[in-house]
């Protein structure tokens, strides 16, 4: 990330976000563009919302709002609603990010704003978008993973339905990472003619959108299967959709190592052939072989409980040092506790630490803002408003 921290210097977007959807804008921040996020004096209360708080402070905000600057402005004066717009009036894009038509009821939606900069992106980021019977609807979290399918609930020991308690949260991270594609498109867009646009995006569109494989092979099931089968592999027979279908699988299945577990993957005929050769035990590729694609030799518990007994024979380490040797495919079993320990992990990543943006976080620019920080140094800098001046506007209450 470190070298590429300065791609989007010279872009300038006005972020108004509430809580998760304002990590739209953080993908902009980690590449350099200058974002400043406008909030009412009261603040966003992301810094107060979740766990873990590190020193008064929610990682949630610490993470969503890194590398930003935060401004305060008092939306409901004209002297604030005036700032804003010669906020924008510098910006390449502003970031509506909490409920459709937030912006649009102060008199700064798209329509107001484009008069003021005509190659302005407008990007809405919502939960469940603006239109559909769900638009109004109040969301956040895993509601566009329960909503999509990705998420199920699962019973405890007492009965009692739960949400279960490993999973990623695919919609509220994925939808501000489609969102900033989308964005990025409208900019290039926008320098090439001169003129802006406005597009708004939902986190559930997103969840869905991740979890298309499964969405459309149960679509594609509900066709006869004289017209969609299952894999050759599988003598055409359907699997369950997704990875589902992986349950019985053995040449593409969690295997125990002596210190842990390893993914094996050896669904191609050779890298199953080099796994064999590197074994020393080629009288399980003869006696199974395979087909060239796709065959997890699904069901086979002889071959399983052969492979259970050779995995056990060398720790995780000898295992992935074993794959890179014979070239054949192998993955650790990682959790988000020791992801950090893994060398991978280290020489692509690592942790930004503590005393640069509050807490270990991967790889960004710099801290987090606290409420308003950076009021007068936006005003001055961007509008040019001498320290008078800005003294005079927060005496009249356009800054809060």
């Amino acid at each position: 990330m470190s070298d590429n921290k300065n791609l989007l210097s010279g872009v300038r977007v006005i972020e108004s976000s509430l809580l998760g959807p304002g990590h739209v804008a953080t993908f902009f921040a980690d590449l350099g563009a200058d974002v400043i996020k406008v909030e009412p004096p009261s603040g966003d209360y992301i810094r107060q919302m979740t766990w873990p708080i590190v020193e008064g402070v929610s990682l949630l905000h610490l993470h969503t709002h890194r590398g930003k600057k935060s401004i305060t402005l008092n939306l409901k004066s004209e002297e604030g609603k005036q700032l804003y717009k010669d906020l924008v009036k510098t910006a390449d894009v502003v970031v509506e990010a909490m409920r459709p038509g937030s912006l649009a009821k102060l008199g700064l939606g798209y329509e107001d704003l484009k008069k003021v900069n005509p190659k302005i992106v407008f990007a809405t980021l919502s939960g469940y978008g603006a239109t559909g019977p769900y638009k109004d609807m109040p969301s956040h979290g895993i509601a566009y993973d329960t909503w999509s399918g990705i998420v199920q609930p699962i019973e405890d020991e007492k009965g009692f339905k739960r949400i279960p308690p490993n999973m990623p949260n695919v919609g509220i991270n994925v939808g501000p990472m489609v969102g900033a594609i989308a964005i990025l498109a409208g900019v290039i867009k926008a320098r090439e003619t001169g003129e802006g646009c406005e597009m708004e995006m939902a986190q559930s569109d997103a969840a869905a959108y991740m979890d298309w494989y499964r969405i459309e092979t149960e679509r594609a099931y509900m066709r006869p299967e004289s017209e969609v089968t299952g894999n050759p592999s599988d003598d055409y027979v359907r699997r369950p959709a997704g990875l589902a279908g992986m349950w019985e699988g053995v040449r593409y299945q969690a295997y125990e190592a002596k210190d842990g577990h390893v993914l094996f993957m050896a669904s191609e005929q050779a890298f199953w052939k080099n796994f064999c050769e590197g074994v020393g035990r080629m009288d399980l590729f003869e006696k199974w072989p395979g087909s060239k694609y796709a065959d997890h030799a699904r069901g086979n518990e002889e071959l399983q409980a052969e492979l259970k007994k050779v995995f056990m024979t060398k720790t995780c380490n000898e295992w992935l040092d074993f794959a890179t040797e014979h070239n054949t495919t192998i993955a650790p079993f990682n959790t988000p506790a020791n992801i950090g320990d893994d060398p991978q992990f280290q020489a692509r990543m690592g942790f930004y630490p503590t005393e640069q943006v509050g807490c270990e976080q991967l790889p960004c620019p710099t801290m987090a803002p606290t409420l308003g920080e950076n009021t007068d140094e936006v005003i001055a800098e961007v509008l040019g408003k001498s320290a008078d001046e800005i003294a005079k506007l927060r005496e009249d209450g356009a800054l809060g």
